[in-house]
């Protein structure tokens, strides 16, 4: 890899002058039936239409039919077909092998039932051969692709991707297409750093990316939707939400930035617009986190004392629920809100104490000052006080747990 004169790498350019090797990947679990008919369809396309040097590889994925021996039968009867034996599940995991193991200059990856159409596949790979894109996808929503699908799987997939708009700002469209490709060199980087193993590696990979500045192209296809398809639609999609709130803790801790990452210029990288954006979006984070801990905080805290009431005095009960609701608050803020910082737990757990001391003490006088002004208030002005309070002391301890609790060295 070459490198600037800064040290820092660069992205090399592919050459086009000799002959371009492109690597396409086909996962399978238990697909002895189809694979014979995809193998043979995609070959005899590629060797009429496919401009570059390709080779097919067929990745087991643990098949506990006779996927393997069919595969090793292809593999005998073409000379372009490779075949790899995983011993575990996941097509995020095929894909990573794969992909990480190719020596070829553009990787490619595509589902078994070729459900989507080969005449994208040259536009697919042409950007990446050109060096004008890093990874490519097809996308079922882009403007002039046209998709054959129930209203179920239409809709999951509609509400999935706007979501990944709303909560990431992701700028492509189709982020679970079977039909995607990537330049080595680039795509290496990325996948140490990619934890998903099954369905959400494809957004993964693309919100690295897209979150390293780099560039996706995206090709309107033509797909119909596979009948016998055995996602869990529903398991996926949970599987999922939990893989992006998982990508944006990486994203505010600074986990997400890939180090020797060949990457374009971009003029945009130090501009102050862009700095101040992102330093927004770790803010954003962040407060959303705090409150959700918060509110969960708040739910224990009344359960644990209705709880301890019926065994003690209020005093009592209270205390007891609020130091326990402390530490869980302070902890779920180190490993959700203010992920990576190099403290040890039991000093953060001091210092959160410290914290929640200078809250409590904070409410405690401000009611202490309004019965001090008026010995007899009404309960809604009491309320009122203690809201404003809350809230006065809630922005203070975002501030000092922020600032002082787990401030630190970040990854």
């Amino acid at each position: 890899m070459s490198v600037d004169a800064t040290g820092r790498p660069v992205r090399s350019t592919i050459d086009t002058t000799g002959l371009t090797t492109v690597d396409i990947v086909i996962p399978v679990y238990d697909e002895e039936r189809a694979l014979p008919g995809c193998v043979r369809v995609l070959h005899d396309f590629l060797a009429a239409n496919f401009p570059y040097d390709w080779t097919l590889v067929v990745v087991d994925n643990a098949s506990t039919d006779g996927t393997l021996a069919v595969a090793e039968g292809l593999a005998g009867e073409y000379d372009r077909v490779r075949v790899r034996h995983l011993d575990r599940k996941g097509r995020g995991l095929a894909l990573r092998e794969a992909w990480s193991a190719s020596t070829a200059a553009v990787v490619v990856y595509m589902d078994v039932d070729l459900s989507t159409g080969l005449d994208a596949l040259l536009p697919l790979v042409a950007p990446l051969v050109t060096g004008h894109s890093d990874l490519s996808i097809g996308s079922r929503l882009a403007p002039g692709a046209r998709t054959v699908r129930g209203p179920r799987r239409e809709f999951v997939s509609r509400v999935y991707n706007r979501l990944l708009r709303l909560t990431h700002g992701a700028r492509f469209s189709d982020a679970q297409c079977g039909f995607k490709a990537a330049r080595t060199d680039v795509v290496r980087p990325l996948l140490d750093h990619v934890h998903d193993d099954a369905w959400f590696f494809d957004t993964e990979l693309l919100l690295l990316a897209q979150h390293n500045g780099l560039r996706v192209h995206e090709v309107p296809v033509d797909w119909v939707e596979d009948v016998d398809s055995r996602v869990d639609v529903v398991g996926t999609a949970m599987a999922d939400l939990r893989g992006m709130i998982r990508v944006a803790r990486a994203k505010a801790s600074g986990a997400a930035l890939v180090p020797n990452l060949p990457r374009r210029p971009d003029p945009r990288a130090t501009h102050p617009d862009a700095v101040l954006a992102r330093r927004k979006g770790a803010l954003s984070w962040q407060l959303l986190s705090f409150a959700v801990v918060g509110a969960i905080s708040t739910v224990a805290n009344l359960a644990l004392y209705g709880l301890f009431r019926s065994w003690w005095p209020p005093l009592v009960a209270n205390l007891v629920a609020l130091v326990l609701t402390t530490l869980f608050n302070t902890e779920a803020n180190r490993r959700f809100t203010f992920t990576a910082v190099q403290k040890t737990r039991g000093r953060t757990h001091l210092q959160g104490f410290v914290v929640f001391g200078l809250y409590y003490a904070f409410t405690s006088a401000a009611l202490l000052a309004l019965h001090g002004a008026d010995p007899n208030p009404t309960r809604a002005l009491e309320l009122l006080v203690l809201l404003a309070s809350s809230v006065l002391g809630t922005a203070g301890r975002f501030l000092l747990l922020r600032r002082w609790v787990f401030r630190g060295r970040r990854q």
